[in-house]
């Protein structure tokens, strides 16, 4: 992924093209601009952040100089290849002597951009981490308001506890707050925002961020808190629970009395509230494309079991008794049922070739684990998933399931994927007819576990029971393969001893 440079417009003056993303990536949005014009910059500074169809990362600067020229504003999409900023020699004219050599030093590590990790020209960076805008301590009236302060945000894991370190900030100039307007929160208390997408959405649909009470950790505004406001009929905003109460209640006067009540239609904007309209773009318009391609072009086909958890779930509680420093998670368990269901039937394991009239079967099994984030469904990918034991499978899908929902996996850990396994147990769910993330051949659904009747050795009794659903490409296989495999998941489920044969 190499950086293009334009024709100099100027002596020395260098312009910096929006290098090449990479996975088919041919564009991306301005989400913020980290520098100025006038701002002096050095090699492998990040200048601005963007968002792709796929993450929102920072771009490094190849030059060192000063700005003269940022091409696009916030909010605007660049193609790939198109100037994006304009850098010349620091005294704005002709290069001093001794610096065209320092010049080409510099430019020796500038051969290739990737995103979020520099140029190749000096010390490697670090990967980078959502922040927090932060507002200040209350200030006194007519007094200069001190400078915002970011912090990355630690998304909780299955066994984390949520929270934002103390004294982790780094020094971003910002204006103190984060209203729609730009002004500081008129109440004081400080305010949290976790993206640049959420102040972007406040800031259009005129939402005061000041006056919202954030549902993340350590009460980080989430994008759903604003959609939840977008939502709440104007009448009914001083009673949603995700709105502050300007002024407090009187503890002496009845809730009766002095609230309203409800009206007949509760939920419904009034009638002249005008239509909510959400542009298709980044990440949701590529799950909108991605799928209905999937739906266009795979004959696909679910089927299900019920089966009894009862004994996966006391295998798991065995297994993080002897070693709680190290948790295995049940997804965990799952990823290891379906590498070994794979492993049995490797037609699964495969995609079809449309061009070349051919299915290919992956020699690794690349996992994805989907995952929703607040940016939309994102399916990480585990490579060669196969070669990590039960233990390695659960670390690094809890690493990779909080990279996801923080935004900073790279693009590369996006793609790829040969099967998915999809817990939409997690929203309540007992079951689903998902669509297949194209272009593999084949997904595994797992329902919540709850308790169930079930006959065990001819007498009723309770069980922990989930219903498994596999949706395949009836191109790849046949009902007897597809319903070996789903039957191989569910009896490694009920009898979590199978899996030694296989293992």
């Amino acid at each position: 992924m190499s950086a293009r440079t334009a024709p100099q417009a100027a002596t020395g003056t260098q312009v910096f093209l929006l290098p090449d993303l990479g996975e088919g990536l041919s564009e991306a949005e301005i989400v913020e601009w980290k520098v100025a014009v006038g701002d002096v910059v050095t090699v492998d500074q990040s200048v601005v952040e963007v968002e792709t169809a796929k993450a929102v990362v920072d771009v490094p600067c190849p030059y060192a100089g000063r700005v003269v020229a940022l091409h696009g504003a916030a909010g605007e999409t660049r193609p790939v290849g198109q100037p994006l900023i304009t850098i010349a020699p620091p005294d704005g004219g002709d290069e001093p002597a001794g610096h065209a050599t320092y010049r080409e030093e510099e430019q020796a590590g500038s051969g290739n951009v990737l995103i979020g990790y520099g140029t190749g020209h000096g010390p490697a960076r670090r990967r980078r981490r959502p922040r927090l805008t932060l507002a200040p301590e209350p200030v006194a009236e007519g007094a200069a308001a001190p400078v915002a302060q970011r912090a990355p945000e630690f998304v909780a894991g299955p066994s984390s506890a949520p929270g934002v370190p103390a004294g982790a900030g780094v020094g971003v100039p910002a204006p103190a707050g984060v209203t729609a307007d730009g002004t500081a929160p008129t109440g004081g208390a400080a305010v949290l925002v976790i993206s640049p997408i959420v102040r972007r959405l406040a800031r259009d649909h005129g939402v005061d961020l000041g006056g919202l009470r954030g549902t993340g950790p350590g009460g980080v505004i989430r994008r759903s808190d604003v959609e939840a406001v977008l939502a709440t009929p104007p009448d009914r905003a001083a009673r949603d629970p995700h709105t502050v109460d300007p002024t407090p209640a009187d503890p002496g006067r009845p809730l009766a009395v002095a609230d309203p009540a409800p009206t007949a239609h509760v939920g419904l904007a009034p009638a002249d509230a005008p239509d909510v309209v959400i542009p298709l773009t980044g990440i949701r318009r590529v799950i909108a494309d991605k799928l209905s391609r999937s739906r266009r072009e795979i004959p696909e086909v679910t089927i299900w079991v019920d089966a009894d958890a009862t004994a996966l779930l006391a295998t798991r509680a065995a297994i993080n008794a002897a070693t709680p420093a190290t948790p295995v998670s049940v997804l965990a368990l799952l990823a290891r049922i379906c590498l070994s269901g794979l492993r049995r039937f490797p037609q699964l394991n495969a995609h079809v070739d449309t061009e070349g009239q051919r299915i290919v079967q992956s020699a690794g099994v690349h996992l994805g684990i989907a995952a929703q984030t607040d940016r939309g469904l994102l399916v990480p990918v585990l490579r060669d998933a196969q070669r990590l034991t039960t233990r390695e499978l659960a670390a690094a899908l809890a690493e990779t399931t909080v990279a996801a929902r923080a935004g900073t996996l790279p693009p590369a850990r996006l793609t790829g994927g040969t099967f998915t396994l999809n817990n939409y147990g997690v929203f309540g769910v007992d079951g689903s007819t998902p669509i297949i993330n194209h272009p593999e051949a084949a997904l595994l659904g797992v329902g919540r576990i709850v308790d169930k009747p079930w006959v065990v050795d001819g007498q009723l009794a309770v069980r922990k029971v989930t219903q498994l659903s596999l949706t395949f490409d009836h191109r790849v296989c046949d009902g007897g393969v597809a319903g070996g495999f789903l039957r191989h998941v569910a009896d490694c489920v009920e009898q979590p001893a199978l899996l030694v044969a296989n293992v």
